[in-house]
């Protein structure tokens, strides 16, 4: 039953972006007092369902039959208002609305409006996003200078003429890492994205000198001519030494899949060529776009289900390797349900995957519905694509508002598709880099590598074009500086407002944002010409002179001029863009603020804090209404004690419900780890874990900083539906400062005490060497009884032991250690062991 006497807030069929770690408010509202309860029906918490039944209804053709959903109690605050207080402890999309059940009735009451969305992301995803994209083929001779001068040129025609095909050198992922510490460390950039590295055409199909790295031959191997030659190592050895020395300095890193297509001869179109789309002449046909098509491609047919358990796969490969995100090119020609199965089966696996849509050329009705629906996280921004004033006003509301709403886009300074920002002024490329990181939201940012540097050759991605690595003038300290705005400062954190607010004629943008706490607020003034002009706003949008504006960029004092209602402020040209706070203790934060300690920001490791505090909350005590708790302070408590925060969870233990994984004890010993327990594992050092058993990853986590910053922490939740005693393995990365450690131990899941079922008979053929029973009295007292009851095996064999302290378990004292006994008749004597056994 619908009524427009109950309201909800937020409004049914409103939709909102969150993170794991923050909390949903849900209030209902009535008009006039009546009897009975309010509740809230959402799938919160059933993100492991959903993905199941996702999975299922293409794998075994199952229906979906949303098992994830569920009804929630909201609090009764009078007799005419309900709310509840959810957390939000998985990343996915789900929705909910709340409900009024008048009291002896079974018919709820619903207010108008569809269900509300709620898009959750990741806490790692909660600020300073920010990306550098990086073409690894570009990272070698031509870094530096440029490869198209003439006598090269000549060169290269004159043996073509002949009928040589010429391979250039390419730049290797060691030449990358190499300038890690550059562009982590000194730039802060914290995600690291590749344009492709599989295997591509050379002799054949090839256009330019290199191959297009968007014609894949094998989705699951890189280009070895991206890799040193080095006989202790295969060209994925090496791409996983890049991935883990990205880990290593705390960043993560993106691949390029283009997913719509492969290159001529591929792997795929020679062993499936059925998951190809033909011509109608059946040749196989190529894709496209702006008019364009790229001949050196063809085009896959998602029509095809079995193509979509392959990519899954594909995608499942990269995570495995180490990649924490995908650059999905092409994406939004790849179809919603293909979408949605791929996704759900890689983050069934893992979970904290970013699926990053380039949807540039498709319609934006396709990229929302791909974010807010599909599983999709972020999407290519075309902010910079626009240039003019009255183009950004045109575009900037809607970018923003699908940033709040269905998925954050990234705000790119440009693409590898796009000419140079450099190659128009070096004044231009400063202005436009710093526009589009102050208009991000959350952060996220990105450059193409070269930016850094006012390289002014276009990339071409069938060559290698110049990065000018290293020239004079650059950027670095304007991108440093940026970057350590969008990391440190509130005014990018989620739920900041950004609003523009520029007035007048004059082609400049006055942005204010304004931080989620009302506290703190930036006004970003930008010329977007190279001649001077004069800013404007209304004085009740962002009120100044009273008290002085500090530029964050430059450190200078900024003076608006008040003329009447309004405020001016006068830009010279393009090297003109003012990020102006009223607090001057942020200017010297930002000018102090440095990455080469590779630490998370501050506030991302207090929301990751928070996102795994509710999360072992919700595990021990169940997804309910948190209403009066303090989430901060329950993040300040795992930090300083893991442990005893999980006591405090479970205050009815005897002993916390914790199992402490000993670095390095445990690499060589079994834990056993009982139901309803979580693994604690504690290393002086960053380290990733993943909990597997044959190749299914049940569990994949990023270490947290402890409360004092020495060691990292991981708490792994133990994997649900367990059936029965399980063999399973923890795969433990290790980035210490001086070695780089891949390890494997054992962990044994015990099924709950009264499912466990044993047998206590065997006949003489089913008993095996070194059979033995443990009895105990659950006391302390213990009997070890062999099959072959008179051997001795080991110091720890005993008829009788026991703990003979009263309070606290300490090592066993033998009391009896084996009994021995012989058969006599009549002067004949033979001892009864394990061969005179007919059952045990």
């Amino acid at each position: 039953m619908i009524s427009k006497e109950i309201k909800q807030d937020p409004a049914p069929g409103s939709s909102l972006l969150s993170h794991c770690g923050s909390v949903i408010h849900f209030v209902l509202k009535l008009d006039t007092e009546r009897r009975g309860t309010g509740w809230l029906r959402t799938n919160f918490g059933g993100a492991a369902v959903r993905l199941s039944e996702i999975i299922n209804s293409v794998d075994k053709n199952e229906a979906v039959l949303a098992r994830d959903w569920h009804d929630i109690p909201m609090r009764r605050i009078n007799q005419k208002r309900y709310e509840v207080t959810l957390p939000m402890v998985e990343a996915g999309c789900f929705e909910a609305k709340a409900f009024f059940l008048p009291a002896g009735e079974n018919e709820p009451i619903w207010p108008e409006g569809n269900n509300t969305a709620i898009k959750v992301e990741t806490a790692e995803s909660y600020c300073a996003n920010t990306v550098y994209c990086a073409f690894v083929r570009q990272f070698g001779a031509s870094k530096s200078k440029r490869m198209d001068n003439t006598a090269v040129k000549e060169a290269f025609t004159l043996l073509e003429k002949t009928g040589h095909n010429i391979i250039p050198v390419s730049g290797k992922f060691r030449d990358l890492i190499k300038e890690l510490d550059f562009i982590m460390g000194e730039l802060g950039f914290r995600i690291i994205q590749l344009l492709p590295i599989h295997p591509t055409p050379t002799v054949y199909a090839r256009m330019g000198k290199f191959g297009s790295p968007f014609a894949a031959l094998d989705f699951m191997d890189v280009d070895p001519a991206l890799a040193e030659f080095d006989r202790k190592t295969t060209p994925l050895d090496q791409f996983g030494e890049l991935a883990d020395e990205v880990h290593k300095r705390g960043g993560r890193i993106f691949l390029d899949i283009p997913v719509n297509h492969t290159g001529w001869a591929s792997k795929l179109q020679v062993s499936h060529p059925e998951w190809f789309i033909r011509n109608p002449d059946k040749s196989f046909k190529s894709p496209g776009a702006w008019g364009v098509t790229w001949e050196d491609l063809s085009h896959l047919n998602y029509e095809q289900k079995d193509l979509w358990r392959y990519m899954a796969e594909v995608f499942l490969f990269w995570c495995a390797k180490g990649v924490d995100g995908f650059r999905c090119d092409a994406g939004y020609m790849v179809p919603f349900e293909a979408w949605h199965y791929i996704i759900a089966r890689v983050k069934a696996e893992y979970p904290s995957t970013v699926f990053l849509l380039e949807g540039l050329g498709g319609k934006i009705e396709v990229v929302e519905h791909l974010l807010a629906k599909g599983g999709l996280d972020w999407a290519y921004s075309e902010l910079f694509q626009n240039y003019s004033r009255w183009q950004i006003e045109n575009y900037l509301p809607s970018s923003i508002n699908t940033s709040f709403h269905k998925g954050v886009l990234v705000n790119f300074a440009e693409t590898h598709d796009n000419n140079r920002l450099a190659s128009a002024s070096e004044s231009y490329a400063k202005m436009r880099t710093a526009f589009t990181a102050l208009a991000s939201v959350n952060g996220a940012f990105g450059i193409t590598n070269g930016v850094e540097w006012f390289a002014k050759e276009k990339i071409d991605v069938h060559d290698a074009s110049g990065l000018s690595w290293g020239n004079e003038p650059n950027q670095k300290e304007w991108i440093k500086k940026i970057n350590a705005i969008l990391a440190s400062h509130p005014c990018f954190n989620p739920e900041a407002s950004i609003k523009m607010i520029q007035k007048g004629n004059s082609n400049t943008m006055v942005i204010r944002r304004i931080s989620n706490d009302k506290k703190d607020s930036l006004l970003i003034a930008v010329n977007l010409e190279d001649k001077p002009q004069t800013a404007i706003w209304e004085y009740t949008d962002f009120p100044s002179p009273e008290t002085k504006l500090y530029d964050l960029l430059s450190g200078r004092e900024i003076c608006p001029v008040r003329n009447n209602n309004f405020f001016e402020l006068n830009l010279n040209n393009y090297e003109t863009v003012c990020c102006c706070t009223t607090n001057p203790e942020y200017v010297a934060k930002i000018g102090n603020y440095t990455f080469g300690n590779y630490k998370e920001p501050d506030v991302l490791v207090h929301q990751r804090y928070k996102a795994k505090a509710m999360e072992l909350y919700c595990f021990f005590k169940g997804l309910a209404d948190i209403s009066g708790i303090d989430v901060d302070e329950m993040a300040s408590g795992l930090a300083e004690d893991p442990i005893q925060f999980c006591r405090n969870l479970d205050p009815g233990g005897i002993v916390p419900p914790v199992v402490k994984w000993n670095w390095p004890a445990d690499l060589k010993r079994m834990v056993m780890v009982p139901p309803g327990y979580v693994i604690y594992i504690k290393i002086p050092a960053r380290f990733l874990v993943r909990l597997k058993v044959n190749s299914k990853t049940l569990r994949c986590e990023k270490s947290m900083p402890d409360g004092d910053g020495k060691e990292h922490f991981v708490l792994l939740l133990p994997p649900e539906n367990i059936s029965g005693i399980t063999d399973m393995a923890l795969e433990i990365d290790i980035f210490d400062s001086k070695q780089i450690r891949h390890e494997t131990a054992p962990v044994l899941f015990l099924d709950r005490w009264d499912r466990a079922c044993a047998r206590f008979k065997f006949g003489k053929s089913e008993i095996k060497e070194g059979m033995y029973a443990i009895c105990t009295n659950g006391r302390g007292a213990l009997s070890q009884v062999y099959a072959d009851w008179g051997k001795i095996c080991s110091q720890y064999d005993a008829l009788l032991a026991a703990n003979l302290h009263p309070s606290v378990p300490v090592d066993r004292q033998v009391m009896f250690t084996r009994c021995r006994a012989w058969l006599v008749y009549r002067g004949y004597s033979h001892e009864i062991n394990g061969s005179c056994l007919e059952q045990f």
